[in-house]
């Protein structure tokens, strides 16, 4: 009995937040290079005195799907997306690097290479700067090459080379920001095989219907471990009225 409520009411409780980790999915199936969050919860038991039948319900796992997602072509000379694994190394405001998916880059009033969401990235020897009055392409290996818009067109000048990693997944983890780290705290080294396709963005990796489905089964789950609270509350109620009889 006792092990029945504590396993219920865990499990309920974590049940809700898979279902957090569901809606975040579903939020960000749009969000360029985005990885699904995936979580398991398992029974363990409670040691201490007087709690030798009681057990809880603790998250086992927590990590990311490193499915690749979609190519998607945008033509623009600032998007760029990793061709199979590897990551774009960027630096924090604390100087900690860390890696995403997202290639979609842009050039601050500076002139330092930026993503999106304002996080420099990083080049093989530092932050990348790049000269004003420039286009810039950036080739398969993170290459960045810079053509002055005026007077002379022709001139390519070599700006730097992004860096691009491949750690293994299982050294990775996921950030409440997004981002992926090494566990150990370290930094990646730089790697050769990993490859860029200019002018295309890597979409989302959830799958809509997938996670749709999962939300519906949390749902039923979670009713089920209500009505198991219920029957356990109805078990010790009849088991208190038999030994009132029997007394």
């Amino acid at each position: 009995m006792d092990r029945l409520i504590y396993t219920s009411m865990t499990g309920a409780n974590h049940t809700l937040s898979q279902q957090a980790t569901v809606s975040h999915n579903l939020a960000n199936a749009s969000t360029t290079g985005f990885r699904a969050e995936n979580n398991a919860f398992r029974a363990v038991p409670v040691f201490g005195d007087g709690l030798p039948t009681r057990a809880f319900v603790v998250d086992s796992t927590i990590n990311a799907d490193f499915t690749p997602g979609e190519l998607q072509t945008t033509g623009r000379d600032l998007d760029v997306a990793i061709r199979g694994s590897g990551w774009i190394a960027v630096q924090l405001d604390n100087g900690e690097e860390a890696y995403t998916r997202n290639g979609s880059l842009q050039v601050s009033p500076n002139g330092i290479l930026l993503t999106q969401n304002g996080l420099k990235v990083k080049g093989d020897t530092g932050i990348i700067t790049i000269p004003p009055e420039t286009r810039i392409t950036i080739g398969t290996d993170g290459t960045i090459s810079s053509v002055p818009i005026n007077p002379q067109p022709n001139t390519v000048a070599l700006v730097g080379r992004i860096k691009l990693v491949d750690p293994p997944v299982d050294k990775l983890k996921k950030g409440e920001d997004g981002l992926f780290r090494l566990k150990d705290g370290g930094v990646a080294q730089a790697d050769a095989k990993v490859k860029l396709v200019d002018g295309t963005l890597e979409g989302s990796n959830v799958n809509v219907v997938h996670e749709m489905v999962s939300m519906i089964a949390l749902a039923r789950q979670f009713d089920m471990q209500m009505k198991m609270l219920e029957s356990a509350e109805r078990n010790a109620q009849q088991a208190s009225e038999i030994m009132v009889l029997r007394a």
